[in-house]
């Protein structure tokens, strides 16, 4: 196993040498996952609002139908035949949209091969497990939607791009989230951070004595002395590694925010979203200090598994586009909205018919991607009829739609805008083959500059 993961760091460490990081010394880019977690209901945040399309949707989707009125409208500079709008509560959103700076692709999921319709459905390889939350979240992250996997194509592009970072104590990966598998690797740990203070997760003064900060040398000391030691065991030595090199993480990472102006941007409080990304905010605003030219940032919203009660979307909705729009000016005034591009993944879509109270696990579903790069006031993708009695796209009576758009072209089109080269697309995507040729002319959706 040892010599396996051996072999594994060292085809990963011969792909990185091949980059030459001066060619990207002043060439800055970041990557922002926003996982809303749970299953996103995505036909209740992009909906039909055209006469015939909307009588198809309230028809399929009764009691969870958002009154037509109410439907915030989008006028794409290309059309797709069908009249969309947005969520009410997504008023940051539309503006983003009206502005160029974001897109929808609709009806994408997790697919190992192209699947055009039901026939193909029963005929093709398809996902394992599908309508599980964990393991639908798993290969939304892994991009191996046949097998289960520990590693992340966040991850894997992290290994091909860290060299282009001039600070090896601070990760390229950067969670907000803990430990998660969308940037779990073979070689490289990811940085978690939280929202609060200088975001780096450091050792506390012992709070609560008269012995002048005595205690807290003393506990500091000890620990110095601990992940400074040499270990025989393998696995000890490795804990000691880690933890000094946490510290030291922490203490550069610190400094660093503290040396970030505050920012004239504000970011509403009790939107768990916006305090994430009000600390992704400044330690972008802290790159050059951290020396870094690429950077992955990890963050999420929860709550998106509405099963029971519908008027949680609503809220959720008003949450994403909020933070959004917020995070979206204060790169505006950081000067690098156009270095950085913010995406969003789910579980999966959920069923178009009610359950009485809310929606159940499907498959695909709408997403959306935004920043200065992106080819906004678009809607890619094909958006699907809502109608359910023979629709070709439906798997069963509920509505569970078939995806279009696999996850890998999504994710090929951000990882070749990051700099990952066409030759090393597919060890981030191994499945990306079955839907676009790499190398091609033509960009696999089309969505980014």
């Amino acid at each position: 196993m040892s010599g396996t993961t051996i072999l594994s760091t060292l085809l990963d460490l011969c792909k990185t040498s091949a980059i030459n990081p001066a060619k990207y010394s002043n060439d800055y880019k970041a990557l922002v996952c926003v996982l809303l977690n749970g299953g996103n209901d995505s036909f209740n945040m992009l909906m039909p609002r055209g006469a015939a399309e909307y009588a198809e949707y309230a028809t399929t989707r009764t009691n969870l139908a958002i009154p037509q009125a109410d439907i915030l409208p989008l006028n794409p500079i290309t059309s797709i035949g069908k009249d969309l709008g947005i969520h009410p509560n997504m008023t940051q959103v539309q503006q983003l949209f009206d502005d160029g700076n974001l897109a929808f692709i609709s009806n994408v999921g997790t697919l190992v091969e192209p699947m055009a319709d039901i026939d193909e459905y029963n005929s093709k390889e398809r996902p394992i497990r599908l309508y599980s939350h964990s393991d639908q979240k798993e290969q939304w992250m892994t991009s191996m939607p046949q097998d289960s996997s520990s590693l992340g194509w966040g991850g894997r592009t992290g290994e091909l791009l860290s060299s282009l970072n001039n600070n090896p104590a601070i990760s390229i990966n950067i969670s907000l989230e803990g430990k998660n598998i969308f940037q779990s690797s073979n070689s490289l740990l990811e940085y978690s951070i939280s929202n609060s203070g200088l975001g780096a997760n450091i050792i506390e003064p012992i709070s609560g004595t008269n012995t002048n900060g005595f205690l807290t040398l003393l506990r500091n000391t000890s620990i110095e002395n601990m992940v400074g030691a040499s270990y025989l065991n393998v696995f000890e030595q490795t804990v000691a590694n880690v933890t000094g090199s946490g510290i030291e993480a922490a203490e550069i990472f610190s400094a660093a925010i503290v040396g970030v102006p505050p920012l004239a941007t504000t970011f509403t409080e009790d939107n768990d979203l916006a305090e994430d990304l009000s600390m992704v905010a400044k330690t972008i605003a802290a790159r050059q200090t951290l020396g870094m030219n690429r950077q992955i940032f990890f963050v999420s919203l929860g709550g998106f598994d509405t099963h029971n009660d519908f008027n949680d979307h609503s809220d959720l909705m008003l949450a994403l586009s909020t933070a959004l729009g917020e995070f979206y000016t204060a790169l505006q005034e950081l000067g690098v909205e156009n270095d950085v591009t913010t995406f969003t993944i789910s579980d999966f879509g959920r069923t178009l018919t009610s359950n009485g109270n809310g929606s159940d696990h499907a498959w695909g579903g709408n997403v959306m991607v935004m920043g200065g790069a992106v080819k906004g006031k678009e809607i890619y993708g094909q958006y699907p009829d809502l109608y359910i009695d023979d629709n070709p796209l439906s798997n069963n009576s509920r509505g569970r739609m078939i995806p279009q758009v696999s996850c890998d072209e999504y994710f090929a089109e951000l990882i070749s805008w990051f700099g990952v080269s066409d030759g090393d697309i597919p060890y981030v995507l191994p499945n990306i083959g079955n839907f676009y040729s790499v190398g091609s002319t033509t960009p696999p959706i089309g969505f980014l500059l």
